[in-house]
């Protein structure tokens, strides 16, 4: 059974407030995440100061601010990552950042030493920077929201000509909430089968569904948003779960987990128990004398206690019986006798 690697993104959901980061990766933590992510960055490298929102940002916040306005109250310092991530590494859940510019990545590859570089959807056709990333010489984990095949194979193309450790592609719908019908699941399996990496999801759809049905398809990783309160102020909280429901969704996750199985196909022990007295054994279909000779219309298939099972009657056929069955009586092997050739039936008929 193959573990899926779950991560909460607590994102920007902070507002920027660290005592509020604290509080999403001590949710994540109870709700059964395997790892807490939030986004790192300093704005004046990924924004210039007049970029507009996307259309998403300013129906959640209700505002007509500048994406660079948005961006930079919600920045946290470098000291901040560093204090959370000793927080997360205290109560025992992974601590995830995705890098938005070099100096960040510096700081989360170098100094912070985190596991894996998670890189976003944003990025894949950021050809200089995924160089720099792939340079790092960590396992990587690539979004692909907005982009097409063409677009991913070009970056798992250059980052394989610099970094073979593990790589991690995620499918991905850019939109906040995302609607199911833009989804494309089966994209995920797409990705599997064109690049021959590991696959997972990354979710921007409202509820928990969707996560579940990427990991019946093959997801190993799933990351969703986390916030405390869909209510708040913020780009990403409407399309997040809150505490109690990512906690459910983590526990739907884990029991698709172990309903996928090994793929063997093979008996449980609990089926073993229920077999005996479910399959169909051989019984007498009427009363029969001692000394018949078995043909087919001596048989009835029925559930019993004993007995041979249907499968094998074909080797009672032409068999005599050394006892007499009353109706409905199971046959036994110590219940049939020598088996009788056609002639010698005949023979015996005759006299």
């Amino acid at each position: 059974m193959k573990h899926v690697y779950i991560i909460a993104e607590a994102g920007v959901n902070h507002n920027g407030d660290v005592a509020l980061a604290r509080k999403l990766i001590e949710a994540a933590h109870a709700a059964g995440a395997d790892a807490v992510k939030f986004q790192t960055f300093k704005t004046e490298k990924i924004l210039t100061r007049n970029t507009g929102m996307a259309a998403y940002q300013k129906e959640n916040l209700n505002s007509d601010d500048t994406q660079f306005q948005m961006v930079k109250a919600l920045e946290l310092s470098y000291r901040d990552f560093a204090d959370l991530k000793a927080y997360a590494d205290s109560i025992g859940i992974d601590f995830l950042s995705t890098p938005d510019d070099e100096e960040s990545l510096d700081f989360l590859a170098g100094e912070l030493d985190l596991p894996w570089v998670k890189i976003g959807s944003g990025e894949v056709t950021n050809l200089p920077f995924l160089r720099k990333i792939a340079a790092k010489q960590k396992p990587l984990i690539l979004s692909t929201g907005m982009s097409n095949l063409g677009e991913v194979e070009r970056a798992v193309r250059l980052i394989r000509t610099i970094n073979n450790h593990p790589l991690v592609l995620l499918h991905c719908t850019t939109n906040y909430p995302c609607p199911p019908a833009e989804v494309n699941l089966r994209a995920m399996q797409t990705l599997k089968c064109a690049f021959n990496v590991r696959v997972g999801y990354s979710d921007h759809t409202e509820g928990c569904e969707v996560p579940v049905a990427a990991v019946a398809l093959g997801a190993e990783l799933i990351e969703k948003h986390l916030t405390l309160d869909k209510e708040m102020e913020g780009p990403d909280h409407r399309a997040s779960l809150e505490p109690a429901e990512f906690g459910e969704m983590v526990r739907q996750l884990r029991a698709i987990e172990q309903a996928l199985g090994n793929g063997v196909k093979w008996p449980n022990p609990s089926e073993e128990k229920i077999k005996p007295l479910v399959r169909r054994r051989i019984v007498a279909a009427h009363e029969l004398l001692q000394g018949t000779v078995i043909d087919w219309d001596h048989l009835s298939f029925k559930r019993a206690n004993e007995g041979i099972y249907v499968d094998e009657a074909e080797y009672l056929i032409g068999r005599r019986l050394n006892v007499s069955l009353a109706e409905d009586f199971p046959f036994t092997w110590s219940c049939l006798g020598e088996h009788i050739s056609p002639t010698q039936q005949h023979a015996d008929d005759t006299h």
